[in-house]
């Protein structure tokens, strides 16, 4: 085929259809795209720029603006494009403008050339042009044009369209770093920028703000209401920058909420108060404006108030960086009690892009180490996915290491389970650290953890099995007494491994504890001495370290292993290991010239090591602002500035008092005081929730607990409205309606905060339940009674199995994040914690009374209470208790009745009937029921008679959180099976021989727990079977006794998903079982 005669470039392969009879650029061959010179390069783009025709230029400028989007190097037409920049036409000059501005720094000579143009572009009557030519200025990176940039911005700042002052304030910060002597004149413009009334500007000016001047504060005073009531109508970038600026101004014009004299609401009294005498009371009187001041509550600056209520609806924002910087504001600024509303938005992020993960991620690390109960609710969200990265694997594990309580540690561990059997090396080495650190964080799992640990230990990869090592090595430090055998087991292992870590980690703790092996630890010294020149330095170092340790304690069974370990030392290629043998042959064998070391060297030596803490690595970054680089990184980057403490004392507020004239006020408001005033009541009840401060805070730590994961926008927009329009009794959106709330918006706002603040939380999830309909009258404080309601699940994470809710009962609203049934969610383990035994009667009454209230210090009232092992008649989910009242004093008590109740989330408590009239030396019985959540959690409640209330508490031991079930034993063994490994507590100790009879064995065992015994079909085994259930959460739980006729010996065996129970019955039957 013969060649084109008009061949074109590959580079520059110029739109066909240009629309003119002009030749054709680049005809000679030799311009073909590989071959083509230098000086050929663009010639077809620099003709058309060079045309007449606008057509021509238009489309040679857009070609351009292509070439440059998709990141090529046109920066050789810079000069044909600058004379184009005084084009009549519109779109010419605009895409001009467009080019000038990402080539002007790099062509500062030829855009010199240009400035008087750019000068008229100054003046020109469209914005976008004015705009276009200040931006070019900025750009030319030239300091003999810094007066005439100056006198452009000075100029800009004063320009009617909101555009260009955007843009100026934009260019202050170019102009900053071009001459930082320019400052003083640059904090002039910004001061005026500040006052600007428009969202387009307020971002620009606050981020040139954040460049040139951040420490001048006095700036922000005057605008700060400003700022706050624009915030939620600025573009999404303005609102990240004005966000942190004003987290920073709030931490040093602010008092801290949260500081530990201000925990007292107003009005409210400690829960725990002791007691006055009348006398007491009486000088109390007399002194009352004295102890008012003293006593005064924290009352939360208004401004402070404003400022969260403006930032509380961008958490429903679509932008990642918004939501995120209203909850580090939350974090560093907010009371405590209304940090919790950010966790839900922040979960919600969880299924953006991987990159915005890492960053929640990180954040959420940090703040759960410090606020475990917020994210809590949530905990599925941070189970690991098949799909996630190493990275998001480890900073989940992390969090969930983070909120682990007695509560969730089952399920976290149950989770953990399944994650050590994964593929990824790194994230099983994470999985069993996070193991390592439940179990020195909760002390009712360590054993556990331990057992679960140990078997790892025989698993096929060697890596698991090394970190299995290092961990177990960390928690024996702990508590090494009772771990002889697992010691022993470790020695055992040290031949078998081979990661250097895990040797080094084996040898340090038979070193250490040598006393409990000592049969074992020369034994393993020799071997070690055989290998030492092919082992690790770090293993090298632990092996002298052995063989010192063991000379101190057992000289004449390895002096010669570790004289010969420290000659192989002596020639080793590693300095490190040749002092260390130098220095523990002059310590342990001192010559003529003894030391003064030598003589403590087993002080030295075999002194008591201080157990390692085992903390989260993200405890330390709270010192960076949540959301930075810095924090992100765990260094100060270059520009972060430190977030301020909170001041001592609070700084005067007056200062931001400032005349604002308010939108939509004609000038008749202006002239009229009271109108204004009125005007601007409305413009702060528009930008707040609800008149009362309070509505903030009931989506406090705990709050949450009672509201499902919803992640949509649309749940999260429709709980927001519930706020709003429950917060005000009988308040609509109409016109009328809304002058009359708002007169009272800014003076009730600081009682009403503290008072709503202290309501109960069954409320706030009543009115989140329904959102539509007006708030109802709030009980009396004394109460706790509330209508049952089923519980709202917004976003259902039980996809796998149907979530089976127990019955709901009178009490406090319950949390279904935390349900009985999670068990039936996890694919990994088929555990199955509904028992399919029937309810039997109770196989022992117990007997034992236990003190409710002391007559010497309730006025003659005593009160008992025991627990009757019977169903309750109030509700299947409670633990009956019969509480017996008896009068001591010499007078009739009036009336006896509960009071208000301090219950732990997801508790519930059934009050008795009130009594009347308890005659001298008379006694009555009534019975109570409380859901005690399958915890051994106190329910802290008040009794109250006519003239005084006492503040009591019932704890239920774990025995009595079980209800008795029927079970076959063939079904038994089933289950058992079932629960092995993590959900298995065992242990072997001495029994006395008159508790190896039957009948003796099974009123021991149902003196410590409700629990029926299963019968067997062989007698002669000498094991006895018990079964039960948790009374909540119908949980199974499975107790065996395995004695042994030639011995005294007896196995105890606990299974019990719920790992805290387990371990805590073991004992309690352990303990029963060896009482004589």
């Amino acid at each position: 085929m013969a060649h084109s005669s008009e061949p074109r470039s590959y580079a520059n392969e110029k739109t066909p259809s240009t629309g003119s009879g002009e030749a054709d650029i680049a005809s000679d061959p030799a311009s073909g795209g590989f071959f083509a010179a230098d000086y050929k390069k663009h010639e077809d783009l620099k003709s058309m720029l060079d045309s007449n025709k606008d057509n021509l230029k238009l489309e040679a400028m857009k070609r351009i603006i292509g070439m440059v989007a998709k990141g090529k190097d046109a920066s050789d037409l810079f000069a044909a494009v600058v004379k184009n920049v005084v084009s009549k036409n519109i779109e010419i000059k605009k895409l001009v403008y467009v080019y000038l501005v990402r080539y002007a720094e790099e062509q500062q000579d030829l855009a010199l050339l240009s400035i008087s143009t750019f000068q008229k572009g100054l003046k020109d009557p469209n914005q976008l042009i004015r705009a276009s030519a200040l931006r070019v200025l900025s750009s030319i990176r030239v300091s003999m044009i810094v007066p005439i940039m100056m006198l452009a911005i000075k100029e800009s700042v004063n320009d009617m369209s909101p555009y260009v002052r955007k843009t100026a304030a934009h260019a202050i910060p170019k102009l900053y770093s071009l001459d930082p002597e320019q400052k003083e004149q640059l904090i002039e413009v910004i001061e005026k920028l500040l006052g600007d009334k428009t969202t387009l500007v307020a971002g620009s000016v606050v981020m040139a703000f954040e460049e040139v001047c951040p420490d001048r504060i006095d700036l922000i005073h005057k605008n700060f209401r400003k700022l706050c009531n624009l915030l939620i109508d600025v573009e999404e970038w303005g609102q990240v920058v004005i966000i942190n600026m004003l987290t920073r101004y709030a931490r040093t014009q602010f008092l801290d909420p949260n500081k530990a004299d201000y925990i007292q609401e107003e009005g409210a009294k400690p829960f725990y108060e002791e007691e006055k005498s009348e006398e007491e009371e009486e000088e109390e009187e007399n002194k009352e404006d004295e102890e008012k001041e003293t006593r005064k509550p924290y009352v939360m600056d208004q401004d402070h108030r404003l400022l969260l209520r403006s930032v509380k609806p961008l958490l429903q924002s679509r932008n990642a960086a918004v939501i995120m910087a209203v909850a580090q504001l939350y974090h560093h600024v907010a009371p405590r009690n209304e940090v919790g509303l950010i966790a839900k938005p922040l979960v919600r992020l969880l299924r953006s892009h991987r990159e915005i993960q890492t960053v929640v991620l990180s954040n959420v690390a940090t703040m759960s180490a410090k606020r475990r109960g917020m994210f809590e609710p949530f905990l599925k969200s941070f189970f690991v996915r098949s799909n996630d990265a190493t990275h998001i694997r480890i900073l989940k594990l992390e969090i969930l290491t983070n909120i682990a309580s007695e509560t969730s540690i089952a399920t976290i561990l149950r989770e953990l389970q399944t994650y050590v059997t994964s593929s990824d090396k790194d994230f099983v080495a994470a999985t069993i650290q996070a193991i390592g650190r439940c179990a020195s964080n909760i002390s009712e799992v360590t054993d556990t953890c331990m057992n679960g640990l140990m078997g790892l230990m025989a698993n096929r990869d060697e890596a698991v099995v090394a970190e299995s090592v290092v961990v177990i090595k960390k928690l024996l430090q702990m508590n090494p007494t009772e771990h002889k055998e697992i010691i022993r087991h470790m020695a055992k292992l040290a031949d078998a491994i081979t990661v250097p870590m895990a040797r080094a980690s084996i040898l340090w703790l038979i070193g250490e504890y040598s006393d409990r092996v000592p049969k074992i630890a020369p034994d393993v010294l020799r071997k070690m001495a055989k290998e030492f020149t092919t082992e690790e330095d770090i293993v090298k170092l632990q092996i002298l370290n052995l063989g010192a340790k063991l000379y101190l304690t057992n000289s004449k069974q390895t002096k010669l292993l570790f004289q010969y370990v420290l000659n192989l030392a002596k020639y080793d290629q590693n300095y490190d290991i040749r002092d260390r043998a130098r220095f523990l042959r002059h310590m342990i064998f001192p010559g003529e010239k003894a030391g003064a070391l030598s003589k403590h060297a087993k002080k030295i030596f075999l002194s008591t090591k201080p157990a390692p803490v085992l903390e989260s690595v993200f405890k330390d970054r709270d010192q960076f602002q949540l959301g930075s680089l810095s924090h992100m990184i765990n260094a100060k980057t270059t520009g972060y500035l430190e977030l301020p403490d909170f001041p001592d004392e609070a700084p005067d507020s007056s200062v931001r008092m400032v005349e604002e004239i308010i939108p939509f006020t004609n000038d008749k408001d202006n002239v009229l005081g009271h109108k204004k005033h009125k005007k601007q009541k409305k413009t702060t009840s528009f930008y707040s929730s609800s008149s009362s401060e309070g509505e903030d805070g009931t989506s406090s730590g705990e709050d949450s607990s009672s509201e499902s994961e919803s992640e949509s926008e649309s749940d999260s927009s429709s709980e927001s409205s519930s706020e709003e329009s429950s917060s005000e009794e009988a308040s609509d959106s109409t016109g009328a309606a809304e002058p009359k709330k708002s007169s009272n918006s800014e003076s009730s706002s600081e009682s009403d905060s503290s008072e709503s603040s202290s309501e109960s939380e069954s409320d706030s999830s009543e009115e989140e339940i329904k959102p539509v309909k007006k708030k109802e009258k709030m009980p009396k404080k004394g109460s706790n009674k509330k209508r049952d309601e089923p519980m709202v699940q917004l976003l259902d994470f039980d996809d796998i199995g149907p979530a089976v809710n127990p019955p709901a009962s009178i009490g406090s609203g319950q949390s279904g994040v935390l349900s009985p049934t999670l068990a039936a969610d996890l694919e990994g383990l088929a555990i199955n914690n509904k028992s399919s035994g029937m309810i039997s009667g109770a196989m022992y009454t117990p007997t034992q009374k236990y003190e409710l209230l002391n007559r010497m210090n309730s006025q003659g009232l005593g009160a008992v209470y025991r627990f009757t092992r019977t169903t309750c008649i109030y509700s299947t989910t409670m633990v009956a208790v019969e509480v017996t009242f008896t009068n001591n004093s010499d007078a009739v008590i009036q009336s006896i009745q509960v009071g208000e109740t301090k219950l732990s989330s997801g508790m519930k408590l059934h009050e008795f009937p009130a009594l009347t009239n308890l005659a001298v030396d008379q006694s009555t019985t009534v019975t109570m029921g409380i859901d005690f959540r399958d915890t051994t959690v106190p329910a802290n409640f008040q009794i109250c008679t006519e003239s005084r209330k006492h503040n009591v508490s019932i704890k239920a031991p774990v025995g009595e959180l079980l209800q008795p079930i029927t079970l076959p034993e063939r079904e038994f063994q089933t289950q058992q099976g079932k629960l092995a490994g993590m959900n298995e507590n065992q242990d072997t100790f001495a029994i006395p021989s008159t508790n190896k009879e039957e009948k003796a064995l099974m009123s021991r065992v149902g003196e410590a727990a409700n629990v029926q015994i299963v019968p067997a079909s062989d007698p002669s085994k000498l094991s006895y079977c018990f079964a039960a259930k948790t009374i909540s959460s119908a949980t199974l739980v499975l107790v065996q006794v395995k004695l042994t006729s030639d011995t005294d010996q007896a196995k105890l065996t606990v299974n019990c998903e719920k790992m805290v129970i387990g371990n805590m019955l073991l004992k309690e039957v352990k303990t029963a079982l060896t009482k004589v």
